[in-house]
């Protein structure tokens, strides 16, 4: 008699992990699929806006448009390629990028921007431009401006390149691109940064350019050689390795980099 308690009890054991294993992998299945349609509703709404806008001959509007389809192409492509619920948020995190240049180029047509969309990562940190600033480094000009002109097209959402911050705002060109390309920070671009931003109120983190600057000097030995940037762009966007319009991100999509959750809980209405 204990003999087939013992095997009924076995049984019962193997059908409980089968449940428990088959179950699971219905739930991965699930969430994967969800991630999956709730990636692609964003890109698709931002590819509505893309071709929805006409920026005419607003220098600053259609530059913010190119950006924003910079990042439709982008999104796009890490949709497509996504195998992991990680890699369609990261997708999903590219639309909602694109969206705020679609913002940046209501605004400046003169129109509003749309909801308010969530924040992206880091960008509370980067803090934003609250003032009209115009700085030469090396002989070369740079503006920077809470608004957009003819002088400052060149918008930028916010956040962390390469582990430094760059805040909101509109600028006279995209500076800080080198540093997003090669995840790290070089001597130009650094003391494009400390320069421009230097004591200006809103700036969330603008202590770790001048705190960052003066220890790479150290670093370097004084001769400004050494390596400026935290170079990684790990919690950031991952290991991008490219830019927005080859649709690149480095092949996986960050390599690790979450994002803070589950970006897809809320519905911010129609642009």
């Amino acid at each position: 008699m204990s003999t087939v308690i013992w095997i009924v009890l076995g049984v019962l054991i193997v059908l409980g992990i089968l449940y428990t294993v088959r179950r699971g992998g219905t739930n991965r299945a699930q969430e994967l699929a969800d991630a999956q349609a709730e990636a692609r509703r964003w890109v698709e709404r931002l590819g509505g806006q893309v071709y929805a806008i006409d920026p005419g001959d607003d220098k600053a509007a259609r530059q913010a448009l190119a950006d924003a389809s910079e990042r439709y192409t982008a999104a796009g492509s890490q949709v497509d390629q996504a195998t992991s619920v990680q890699q369609y948020r990261l997708a999903q995190q590219t639309a909602y990028e694109g969206l705020y240049f679609i913002g940046a180029a209501r605004t400046a047509l003169g129109m509003d921007p749309g909801p308010a969309l969530p924040p992206i990562p880091g960008q509370q940190q980067a803090g934003q431009v609250t003032e009209d600033r115009s700085v030469e480094v090396e002989g070369h000009g740079y503006e920077a401006s809470p608004q957009p002109s003819d002088r400052t097209p060149n918008y930028y959402p916010g956040g962390m390149v390469a582990g430094k911050p760059v805040p909101r705002g509109w600028y006279s060109e995209p500076w800080w691109k080198p540093a997003l390309v090669a995840g790290a920070w070089g001597v130009g671009t650094y003391l494009v940064a400390s320069t421009l931003f230097a004591g200006m109120a809103g700036m969330g983190g603008a202590w770790a350019y001048d705190a960052g600057y003066d220890q790479g000097l150290q670093d370097a030995g004084g001769d400004g050689s050494g390596d400026y940037g935290s170079g990684d762009g790990s919690g950031d966007y991952g290991d991008q390795g490219g830019d927005y319009s080859g649709g690149d991100y480095g092949g996986d999509f960050g390599g690790g980099s979450d994002f803070g959750g589950d970006f897809g809980g809320g519905d911010f209405g129609d642009f």
